[in-house]
């Protein structure tokens, strides 16, 4: 009975060789999304379990996601807008504005979300306190794009505030004249002086997200499997003379 089944069973070389490179692939995907679903998970719950620190501490210590909270002012008049960033639909920017402590430390500051016109010839009014304030929220990475399609925008020192495609903190430093941490502090959203969108998530992409994926790329490779069995027994059209 095995052997008459084995028999029967004649896939093609060609629809072998399609279906295990795809498979392959297919495999390789889904192992991929399961690695970076490991790796959002280690951050969600980094995330969950971060400290209230002194900015100090968090910097010195690598605390990401620490809440921190520190006295000192903005930079009223100089600002770095972050282009392409959509929320609820609409793209705009997202403020950054150098903020100096009373230790003496530069830190970038992400203020939140403003819109920005099409022609991106006008840039949007950002007003700013000028007076020592307490700043209260959450010590993080700088954005970092997925991939980089072209040179880095060249900042001028004179002209602010300024749009830019990617934060290049180096030209930044160089375009302010003084050493920024290489840390941002997303401002909490009870905080004045910030703007829309600061529902900060530790990640774009949840580790489910991840894993819904990697599904679905394991699903494909049992599907190739199931084709391959199908294209095996199936009997050839037509009769033999």
């Amino acid at each position: 009975m095995l052997s008459t089944v084995f028999k029967s069973f004649r896939p093609s070389m060609a629809a072998s060789l399609a279906l295990f490179v795809l498979a392959t692939v297919f495999m390789t995907l889904g192992m991929w999304q399961q690695h970076r679903a490991a790796e959002k998970l280690l951050l969600e719950q980094l995330h969950k379990t971060a400290l209230v620190l002194s900015l100090k501490d968090a910097i010195s210590q690598d605390r990401r996601f620490s809440s921190i909270e520190v006295y000192g002012h903005y930079d009223p008049d100089r600002h770095v807008l972050l282009d392409n960033q959509v929320w609820q639909g609409r793209v705009g920017v997202y403020v950054f504005t150098p903020f100096e402590t009373i230790g003496g430390v530069n830190i970038l500051v992400n203020r939140g979300w403003l819109p920005l016109n099409p022609d991106r010839k006008s840039l949007p009014e950002i007003p700013t306190p000028t007076q020592q304030i307490v700043l209260k929220g959450m010590l993080n990475t700088l954005p970092v794009p997925g991939r980089l399609l072209g040179q880095a925008d060249q900042l001028e020192t004179g002209q602010w505030p300024q749009l830019v495609t990617y934060l290049n903190l180096s030209d930044i430093s160089l375009s302010l004249g003084m050493p920024l941490e290489n840390w941002v502090i997303q401002l909490s959203p009870s905080e004045p002086g910030g703007f829309e969108g600061r529902e900060w998530k530790p990640v774009f992409l949840s580790s489910d997200r991840h894993r819904g994926y990697a599904f679905q790329w394991f699903s494909l490779v049992a599907a190739c499997i199931v084709m391959w069995l199908f294209l095996g027994f199936r009997k050839p059209s037509g009769k033999k003379k």
